[in-house]
């Protein structure tokens, strides 16, 4: 082969596997940047649905469908509510039973793959739920917001942001809680949800874009009588909620963070998930690259609260790790309070002990009020 040949059958090569490589990348960073809204996090496994009975449901024996507490059990057309495992129900050595709470969409059927999920409703905050409610509408920069209001008495709103694989309808797991402490509370959509205007460029920017819809809820709850409003978010609902409170021209009337399992470092939340689609190890730094090529995402943010903020994070969170969550309420420790969370995926802090979650939620607000 000539050297002229050589070089140029060389160069075309290089130039496929960089093409290749690239796309990889792009493919490995849709993992977060196009999650889909409404379906459970690839980070969690896939169980088996081996049998139901009256009252319960025999899955996949898995350190997952061990955990204690109630979560959703869902695919892309199923949705139930499943509860604590049945220790003494008759079961093979590879299987677990839990109880079945209810069906909430679609039917169960023996060999359907299902994932569990923090979502446990469905519908909106009177069809699950019996509270009354208004739908309203929040202008953002992108257009109008669909959100939920549930009103009660006191001055000081609480304002719900859901995170990565969720809806506006995880928030709905603690509405009913929030409600009975007689705050009114107001629960948003924001860009790229069903029913919400999506971002210019379709895709998800884990937070650093999207806070904008949180701050566009603020304004809105200020002109309907808040007079403060505390930010409840989960995930990256959680990052929105800190890039609000530290960012927004009326950070001012935040007088309280709730962070649920927060999203504190963007590349290892980012490579957790592109690594749960069983991305090659090699390419996970190419996925980093490439979110940082197509949404501007800096690399390197460190988070500090600036007003009193509960922390709810579990140690075994493979999404989002807590010893992030540790550092941050260690660099202000008269300001953030720090509950772990035992046996609990990304999200769903409050599935694992609705209880104790609920006591801390509880002695965290009472001074808010």
């Amino acid at each position: 082969m000539r050297p002229a040949t050589a070089t140029a059958a060389a160069v075309t090569t290089l130039f496929g596997v960089g093409a290749a490589a690239v796309a990889a990348g792009r493919y490995a960073s849709d993992a977060a940047l196009r999650a889909p809204h409404d379906r459970p996090l690839p980070a969690e496994p896939r169980l088996t649905l081996h049998a139901t009975a009256p009252g319960q449901v025999t899955l996949t024996r898995s350190l997952a469908s061990l955990r204690p507490g109630t979560y959703g059990l869902a695919n892309s057309g199923v949705h139930a509510v499943v509860g604590p495992v049945l220790e003494r129900a008759p079961h093979s050595a590879d299987t677990v039973v839990r109880r079945l709470e209810r069906v909430t969409h679609g039917s169960l059927e023996p060999g359907a793959r299902l994932r569990l999920t923090p979502q446990l409703h469905r519908g909106d905050p009177y069809t699950a739920l019996g509270l009354d409610h208004t739908d309203v509408g929040i202008t953002g920069e992108l257009g109008t917001l669909p959100a939920w209001f549930v009103p009660a008495v006191r001055s000081t709103w609480v304002i719900t942001v859901h995170g990565l694989g969720a809806t506006r309808e995880h928030p709905m797991n603690v509405m009913d809680f929030l409600h009975r402490q007689q705050f009114p509370v107001l629960d948003p959509a924001y860009r790229g949800d069903p029913g919400a205007p999506r971002s210019p460029d379709g895709l998800g920017h884990l937070g650093e874009s999207e806070w904008r819809d949180v701050d566009a809820a603020i304004r809105h709850a200020l002109r309907g009588g808040a007079e403060r409003v505390v930010l409840y978010g989960w995930s990256t609902g959680a990052t929105m909620a800190l890039h609000a409170a530290t960012r927004s021209a009326l950070r001012h009337h935040v007088s309280g963070l709730v962070l649920d399992s927060p999203v504190l470092d963007w590349e290892t939340t980012l490579r957790a998930l592109a690594a749960a689609r069983h991305t090659p190890a090699p390419l996970l730094p190419l996925a980093v690259r490439a979110a940082q090529g197509r949404t501007g995402l800096r690399a390197g943010s460190r988070f500090d609260v600036p007003v009193p903020t509960l922390v709810l994070h579990g140690p075994g969170d493979r999404i989002a790790p807590w010893s992030f969550s540790r550092e941050l309420a260690l660099r202000s420790p008269e300001l953030a309070t720090l509950h772990p969370v035992p046996d609990a995926p990304h999200g769903a802090m409050w599935n694992a002990d609705p209880a104790a979650y609920e006591e801390a939620l509880r002695r965290f607000l009472t001074p808010l009020m």
